[in-house]
């Protein structure tokens, strides 16, 4: 756990409202969920992941300025990098999960090993491991 004093990077991802399984987190990426706070229904009103040691939450759309889902307007404007230990990994499983591949997974002359997926609910996720 970060000491109380260092910042931490948590990004809040939009999900639509009315999604009741995140699946694809747990089983796709390998995120634990911290904890959850549901709606009456069951559906997620917010649940906390953490991947790899990196927090991160998943929020219902509400009808407030920027709380949009990317399927909202047909795509994001933010790319979550991962660093990883294996990039063809991470990818293979997040396929099997239901993402699609955005950009399939290659070496680059600047060192890095990256690929792209995006997952069910619209968010891309670049994959990459220094190599």
């Amino acid at each position: 756990m970060n000491e109380p004093n260092q910042p931490v990077f948590a990004p809040e991802l939009y999900i639509k409202n009315g999604i009741s399984n995140i699946d694809f987190y747990t089983k796709g990426l390998g995120a634990i969920e911290l904890r959850r706070f549901a709606n009456d229904d069951g559906t997620i009103h917010v649940s906390e992941l953490s991947l790899n040691g990196a927090m991160f939450h998943l929020h219902e759309e509400v009808h407030r300025p920027g709380t949009f889902s990317p399927e909202k307007y047909n795509g994001t404007t933010t790319k979550i990098g991962l660093f990883v230990s294996d990039v063809d990994e991470y990818m293979n499983k997040a396929i099997a999960a239901g993402a699609t591949i955005v950009s399939p997974a290659q070496d680059y002359d600047y060192g890095y090993r990256q690929g792209d997926i995006k997952d069910p609910f619209g968010h891309i996720w670049m994959f990459e491991m220094k190599i």
